[in-house]
């Protein structure tokens, strides 16, 4: 099936493939800009900035200092018709740059030529769309510096991960995602918190690796730092991930359930996941080893797909394999331990990817073995052992399609 795929890759991008059937609708961000767009005049008391757009979608505010800057990130939002003109003639305002800064992100920078503090910032709805207003007011530039700073979930840094250089073309590389973060908590229950207690078994289970296998893990968050779901899918790229592994703990407002379960993506969601995953301005981290970002999307998409010819049968496999793994560790399995949905993070192409719901926190049996560490050390063996079973099965079987 690799090879299938790659001599497919070839007459596509070769131009022999035809894609006239496929429907060539641009693709574009998750919201764009609507009615005046972006505006930054004088306001009563300082200076007023406002966002006009078709939807509301996840953002953030905060500055920087050394040089002044305003710093307004949204994922994702198409700046294509921003109006170059915002802000000139404004004394407080210099040069406003906006653009993709990283994927699932985009960003706008506002130069400051005075110190100005965030007095106000709200997204409100309005109509069928959102509109984002930020007041600023004079200060002066030592309670600037003190305010200034990128919050957590800004400060991700990708460089901490392994590049593609530094890992060997024969490692099996492991990435961990705990799920949530930072200013997303997840379920909570008495106290603790879902987005903490996946990220102390990512780390159990990490080790669990480390101890006794040669593979290399990565884990797409290491603290309490907000990962956006499609980022995470980018990260374990970046790592030459052979499999990804998302871990969650929910709870459930209503009914009972009890014991783990193994989700892949549907096959109902993987039409729709290609399309949203071509939405991204960023064509490099779509499939692994093919140069996408002179391709478009129909092309993008048909690529896409057959990548998930050859792998959704893997993660199918890895999925089955895990629900052993726990079943046998620990015993605390869902009475349907597998299933499918249209997670984010399932939808790489090209990476075996399965989420793991660990338990949930609104059942107490659940609850209390979530949070005993022995319960926890014996969870992470089970994973740690299906996961290395099914890598000895799976290049067993690559090995069979490369004769």
């Amino acid at each position: 099936m690799v090879a299938r795929f790659l001599f497919l890759v070839s007459l596509i991008l070769g131009g022999l493939f035809p894609t006239a059937s496929i429907a060539q609708d641009a693709l574009t961000a998750l919201s764009r800009l609507t009615g005046e767009g972006l505006t930054i005049e004088t306001g009563p008391q300082g200076v007023e900035i406002g966002i006009e757009m078709n939807r509301s979608v996840p953002w953030r505010v905060f500055t920087l200092d050394a040089p002044m800057r305003l710093v307004v990130d949204f994922s994702e939002l198409d700046w294509d018709a921003v109006d170059p003109e915002a802000g000139a003639g404004l004394a407080e305002v210099g040069a406003v740059s906006t653009g993709i800064f990283r994927p699932g992100w985009s960003r706008m920078v506002v130069e400051l030529t005075e110190p100005l503090a965030i007095k106000g910032a709200a997204m409100r709805a309005e109509g069928e769309g959102a509109r984002v207003a930020i007041s600023l007011v004079p200060t002066d530039a030592d309670a600037f510096a003190a305010r200034a700073g990128a919050p957590p979930s800004a400060r991700f840094d990708v460089a901490e991960l392994p590049t593609p250089g530094q890992v060997e073309d024969d490692t099996f590389v492991v990435v961990i995602d705990p799920g949530h973060g930072g200013i997303d908590p997840g379920a909570e229950r008495e106290g603790v918190m879902e987005k903490d207690l996946v990220l102390t078994f990512a780390r159990a289970l990490e080790e669990a690796f480390l101890r006794d296998t040669d593979v290399q893990v990565v884990l797409t968050r290491s603290d309490d730092s907000f990962v956006p779901l499609e980022e995470r899918v980018s990260l374990a790229r970046i790592a030459k991930a052979d499999v990804f592994l998302s871990l969650h703990a929910d709870a459930l407002a209503e009914g009972r359930a009890n014991g783990a379960t193994v989700y892949t993506l549907s096959e109902d969601a993987s039409d729709v996941a290609s399309q949203k995953l071509a939405e991204r301005h960023d064509r490099a981290d779509l499939l692994a080893g093919v140069d996408l970002t002179e391709t478009d999307d129909a092309v993008a998409l048909v690529l896409m797909d057959l990548a998930r010819t050859d792998t959704q049968p893997r993660s199918d496999a890895l999925a089955d394999a895990i629900v052993e793994g726990i079943r046998t560790a620990t015993g605390s399995t869902y009475k349907t331990p597998r299933m499918q949905a249209s997670f984010s993070v399932l939808k790489a192409p090209d990476i075996p990817s399965v989420l793991i719901e660990l338990g949930f926190l609104s059942s107490k049996r659940d609850f209390e073995k979530l949070t005993d560490p022995e319960w926890r050390a014996s969870m992470a063996v089970g994973i740690r052992d299906a996961v290395m079973t099914w890598a000895e099965a799976d290049e067993a079987g690559a090995e069979r399609r490369r004769q």
